[in-house]
């Protein structure tokens, strides 16, 4: 059974079994493998269920995001890129490095290719997804004065995408219709949903395949709405789309020594102004007051 039929038949979980990656399905208080094998859930090891070649994230979407930020609306949507090790699974630990301050979560519908997209068009392009899962686009803020855009420093370190729990068939979730939300501790801290996007998941995608070839397995992550702030260590951090689950994970901290060579950790205006959502101006002030 293939990826997008094994997704589509109900396998959208994915977990680490007699140490190897395996598909299955949650039925009760047991994950069914297709194997036929049968395992305890509350045991899994869950792994993020998606095996990209890539993953592309979208910078602004969400207009209650523009409003927050006081930005000016985006014409069309950009993007940039996380590497495969930064997935992270369903209940996996997000490390929080020692001697930094600034590391968000957002929660975001995540987007699983099912079959290659090169120059699809808006009609087709939801016809070429395999499923949807949610994701928390983990970001170290900071790095923000060090990246000038990139993300490679703030998004891309190792397990700063959790995945999951599991990803549902696109012909069982409608992309525009969806609610979002996110909880901190058992509280709700961000909501928004398909009504709130400017640029909705056909139009993402048939954006990207004009220009990159986006293969199956592939996860695109469409945007998060306003309110993404700062964890701490010993934090519970929840994704729930309704219609697919609640991906949890939990924050601890990383005692890593960061010096070496390369940028270091920094509180810039930059840091403030998206960690917080501080104005751009008051986020220099007290830049400028960290630095004396």
């Amino acid at each position: 059974m293939g990826f997008t039929e094994a997704i589509e038949a109900g396998y959208g979980v994915r977990v680490l079994h007699g140490g190897e990656p395996r598909w299955g399905r949650r039925e009760g208080e047991e994950i069914l493998l297709e194997s036929g094998e049968r395992i305890p859930e509350a045991g899994a090891r869950y792994l993020a269920p998606a095996e990209p070649t890539k993953i592309i994230a979208v910078h602004l979407t969400y207009r209650s995001r523009v409003e927050e930020y006081g930005a000016r609306v985006p014409p069309e949507p950009s993007y940039f890129l996380k590497p495969p090790t930064a997935l992270n699974g369903h209940r996996g630990v997000v490390r929080w490095p020692a001697g930094t301050r600034f590391l968000n979560y957002e929660g975001e519908l995540a987007v699983i290719v099912g079959r290659r997209m090169k120059g699809v068009g808006m009609e087709e392009a939801l016809s070429c997804v395999a499923g949807y899962t949610c994701a928390n686009d983990v970001g170290l803020h900071d790095f923000r004065h060090a990246d000038r855009g990139s993300m490679l420093r703030v998004k891309g370190q190792d397990g700063f995408l959790p995945l999951g729990p599991e990803v549902v068939p696109a012909s069982r979730f409608d992309p525009e219709d969806f609610a979002l939300r996110t909880y901190l501790n058992g509280e709700v801290v961000q909501e928004g949903g398909a009504e709130d996007l400017l640029f909705g998941v056909a139009y993402q995608l048939a954006d990207l395949c004009r220009l990159i070839t986006l293969e199956p397995g592939d996860v695109v992550l469409t945007g998060t709405p306003a309110n993404s702030r700062p964890m701490r260590p010993g934090d519970v951090v929840e994704v729930e789309i309704e219609g697919i689950g609640r991906l949890s994970n939990t924050v601890e901290e990383w005692e890593v020594d960061l010096s070496g060579p390369g940028e270091r950790p920094e509180v810039s205006a930059s840091t403030l102004h998206v960690a917080l959502a501080v104005p751009e101006d008051e986020a220099e002030r007290l830049a400028a007051g960290e630095a004396r």
